[in-house]
């Protein structure tokens, strides 16, 4: 066995200083290679590798020139397809569906990558190597495992196994399932079976399967043509999510069928460790003479977890990392520290201890084991099962403040500010020694029925921990701040709700320069409902903001800023409420941006008094 190089190779002639004649596995991705464990390719890499594996990667290659797909050959046993870090059309474009200039994931920030990349690559190397087994994974592939709407085409596409001719696609966190795919292959079997993957078989194979045990959603015809359909789909698959109780989910194509195996067993605490303790250089590929800009806020950080329990209805993770929390020791913790301390380019601060939700670290519930999540209800400090003490979390942070060579331990992934009401403690010991002058939380929305369709907590428990926060910082003698996320044009959200949160922002004088316009992105709550116009959950109408009536909400939430208050105005007058314009304190904006507003919003009212 060859032991981890510095690098995965990337080019022949570092294979013939390794003594790799051929590959095993070659990973393809839309990222450049960077070594370091927040990039998937080096991940998965180096646990191949780790399992006795050579493994290659093809960085960006050039979707238009096949000798980019052949520079590292055929490989024995299969190739890996992803997109990278980030779904290929979320990262090209705005929510407002303009092409982005840069990619952060790129050498120079440059855009490098094809739209839709898994499919594009998919079939470069299909017509390039008959007959080898492709494997698509990654995030794009992950979330695109169903039939699912598409913000960028506005349409309803086929699940990406439909489009793409690949033999099986990986889903959520992939250690598990790369190996044994490796394994499997290696021994001359097929890929039948295997948890956290999903692989097609023809129609007239499932016309005659047995589906006793198995969950058979609405086929692709169906949920393009009918939003209930959709929905209710959405709703079956969502439920089979979890790695202790999900079931065989199938869903039908015109021309082959769907079959989603149960997620992946978690990882548990020594497989995790193992994971990161890995030889990552955290550095990109020598070979690149630019910075990969995503490289630079991770590099020093630290991930401490998997998974979220939030269930926020705008986020994947639920369908990627899962809900249940899955912790690395602090042993594996604090070493991953020292080796940072000891990097060259460390200068004593790590960027981040943390995972999707930081506060998460060490929180467990008894049932997670043996049933799985809570099918019925959401996980939070109300659950009198979940165990919400952080004491596991401070301790480790404490312990990490004293490692020789780090001066600063910054918690920047963001936390969950009612599991942290539920043990102040925390906030007091985070505010004291971990936030770098503001502290990020995503209350997203302060209007109660959309942060009930967002699965968020309400406005009072943002309001206590806002209070409890500017104490526990006072205590500790520092100025410091919430830099709070908010979300504008979610599904169910009107006018009147951004105008609620508008005077929020104004009463509580918040910094709004965080404010993400909704993007539907796949296989989320959110999505679902601004593709039907129905809760998947429960099946009812809510209203969905569009066009127009979205840039009007977006500038509501920065109403500050000279260039939106001509669209504020509209919205103003759209909901009655100009007395929110004019020169009083209370005002979002003057009046001399009244008249051509006032004008266009009488338009628009008698236009739907006619409609």
């Amino acid at each position: 066995m060859i032991p981890q190089p510095s690098f995965l190779p990337m080019t022949r002639e570092e294979a013939d200083a390794l003594g790799i004649g051929e590959f095993d596995v070659i990973l393809i991705t839309g990222d450049a290679y960077v070594d370091h464990p927040s990039f998937g390719t080096a991940i998965i890499g180096r646990v191949l590798w780790d399992a006795g594996y050579k493994v290659g990667v093809i960085a960006q290659p050039d979707w238009k020139k096949p000798d980019d797909f052949l520079r590292l050959g055929r490989p024995r046993l299969f190739f890996s397809i992803s997109s990278g870090n980030v779904d290929s059309m979320v990262n090209a474009f705005t929510p407002r569906k303009k092409r982005r200039s840069t990619d952060a994931y790129s050498p120079g920030g440059r855009p490098r990558r094809p739209d839709r990349a898994t499919i594009v690559y998919a079939n470069m190397v299909r017509s390039l190597f008959p007959g080898t087994p492709i494997i698509l994974g990654g995030i794009e592939a992950s979330l695109r495992r169903f039939a699912h709407y598409d913000h960028w085409s506005d349409s309803v596409r086929q699940a990406v196994l439909a489009d793409a001719p690949a033999d099986a696609l990986v889903y959520g966190m992939g250690e598990r399932q790369v190996v044994e795919i490796a394994g499997r292959l290696a021994a001359g079997k097929d890929l039948q079976g295997i948890r956290g993957t999903a692989v097609t078989i023809s129609v007239a194979e499932w016309r005659e399967t047995d589906p006793a045990g198995m969950v058979v959603i609405p086929g692709y015809p169906e949920v393009r043509e009918s939003p209930e359909a959709y929905a209710r789909a959405f709703a079956l698959h969502a439920r089979e999510q979890d790695p202790v109780r999900g079931r065989t989910v199938v869903q039908p194509h015109p021309k082959t069928v769907i079959v989603q195996y149960p997620p992946a067993l978690p990882l548990d605490t020594a497989a995790l460790d193992h994971v990161y303790a890995l030889p990552y250089t955290r550095a990109a590929h020598p070979s690149y003479r630019e910075p990969i800009p995503a490289l630079e806020p991770v590099q020093f950080s630290i991930t401490t977890h998997r998974g979220c329990f939030g269930s926020c209805s705008f986020c994947a993770l639920t369908h990627h990392q899962g809900r249940i929390i899955q912790s690395r020791s602090p042993t594996s913790i604090l070493a991953e520290a020292r080796r940072l301390a000891a990097m060259p380019g460390f200068k004593g601060v790590i960027q981040d201890v943390g995972g999707p939700t930081a506060d998460m670290y060490g929180l467990s519930c008894p049932q997670w084991e043996k049933h799985g999540a809570c099918p019925d209800r959401r996980c939070s400090p109300d659950c009198p099962n979940l165990a919400t003490s952080h004491a596991a979390q401070i301790d480790l942070l404490r312990q990490l403040r004293t490692l020789s060579g780090v001066r600063q331990v910054h918690i920047q992934s963001g936390i969950r500010y009612d599991l942290a009401l539920a043990d102040p403690a925390y906030i007091d010991e985070i505010a004291a020694h971990h936030v770098s002058g503001h502290l990020k939380v995503a209350p997203e929305h302060i209007a109660k029925q959309v942060t009930t369709l967002m699965n968020k907590p309400g406005r009072e428990v943002f309001d206590r921990f806002k209070e409890r926060f500017a104490a526990a910082s006072r205590k500790a003698g520092k100025e410091q701040y919430l830099l709070p996320y908010l979300m504008s044009g979610h599904p169910g959200c009107t006018i009147q709700d951004s105008i609620e949160l508008a005077e929020y922002i104004r009463d509580n004088r918040l910094y709004t320069e965080q404010v993400q316009d909704f993007t539907p992105t796949p296989m989320t709550r959110s999505t679902c409902m601004y593709a039907t116009g129905i809760d998947p959950m429960t099946m009812e109408q809510i209203h969905v903001p569009a066009g127009r009536e979205k840039e009007v909400q977006r500038a509501l939430l920065q109403y500050r800023d000279p260039k939106n208050r001509g669209l504020v105005a509209e919205g103003l007058h759209q909901a009655r409420r100009e007395d929110l314009i004019g020169s009083g304190w209370a005002c979002l904006v003057p009046a001399r941006h009244d008249r051509p507003e006032r004008e266009r919003a009488e338009t628009q009212r008698r236009s739907g008094r006619r409609r």
